[in-house]
């Protein structure tokens, strides 16, 4: 080996160390940013746990809300039943079995249709009345129709009435 090999050689060897070097600084920058990344994604997972707790909370007071009716679903269904009794209060004619829901939208539907239903009925029952009417007053008098009998009856009936 000459001295131009073993210089070669030890100017690779320095280039070797220098990039190991260089690959351990980079490997420990890698290694500090993922701890560093690691800790982040610990907050974040504490975070969404935390979150998760707040919503299961949240989820149970709505719960327990809803089962004292002082929730939005039983301020819903009060305004609904509100809304109910006033617009049968104000629609007598309109037989409560057939008004009933759980939301304003609904009770409205049901009102129409309640609405619709007594009209048909309300019609049927005039159109049998019309038909069942007796006029008003005695029929007009007029005397027996002689076109149907023959020229003997006319004569018996004209003798009848002579000797009253």
């Amino acid at each position: 080996m000459t001295s131009e090999d073993v210089s070669a050689l030890q100017d690779e060897l320095a280039e070797a160390r220098a990039e190991l070097e260089q690959l351990r600084e980079t490997t420990a920058d890698r290694a500090a940013r993922a701890a560093h990344l690691e800790a982040q994604l610990s907050e974040v997972r504490a975070e969404l746990s935390r979150a998760r707790e707040d919503a299961q909370a949240r989820d149970q007071a709505l719960a327990s809300a809803n089962e004292r009716g002082d929730g939005l679903e039983g301020r819903v269904r009060g305004a609904a039943e509100r809304y109910r009794a006033l617009a049968l209060e104000l629609s007598p004619e309109l037989p409560e079995e057939l008004v009933a829901g759980e939301s304003v939208e609904e009770i409205e539907e049901a009102l129409q249709r309640a609405r619709e239903t007594v009209a048909k009925v309300r019609g049927h029952i005039e159109s049998q009345a019309q038909a069942g009417r007796v006029p008003v007053g005695a029929p007009v008098r007029s005397g027996p129709d002689f076109s149907t009998l023959s020229p003997a009856q006319k004569i018996q009936h004209g003798l009848e009435q002579r000797d009253r």
